[in-house]
């Protein structure tokens, strides 16, 4: 496919990073539990993670494009599958310790 017709997944830039709308998207347990599980600083495929916290793939997707809309992480395409990893130099380098405190569990 040419890269003109290419989706573009967006990241917000680390300056935008709203602690509120961080603090709001973890607010849910799923949430809380992915950006935890993404704690091991690996990269995950969405569907994996979806199936680890046993929720239907659409579930899996709309909650991984809230955290990668408040910046917690970041969706990577290979071919076509989403592997999805968390900031957590981007969120240390803006809020010092948030990722240890969201992180534990």
């Amino acid at each position: 496919m040419p890269t003109s017709t290419r989706e573009r997944i967006v990241h917000p830039d680390v300056a935008a990073f709203d602690l509120a709308t961080i603090m709001r998207t973890v607010g849910d347990p799923v949430r809380l539990e992915i950006v935890r599980l993404l704690g091991d600083g690996d990269e995950h495929l969405c569907g994996e993670l979806s199936h680890t916290l046993e929720i239907p793939a659409s579930t899996g997707s709309y909650h991984l494009k809230l955290l990668r809309e408040a910046g917690l992480t970041r969706t990577r395409a290979e071919g076509t599958q989403r592997l999805i990893s968390l900031r957590a130099t981007d969120l240390e380098s803006r809020f010092p310790g948030l990722v240890a405190v969201l992180t534990a569990g």
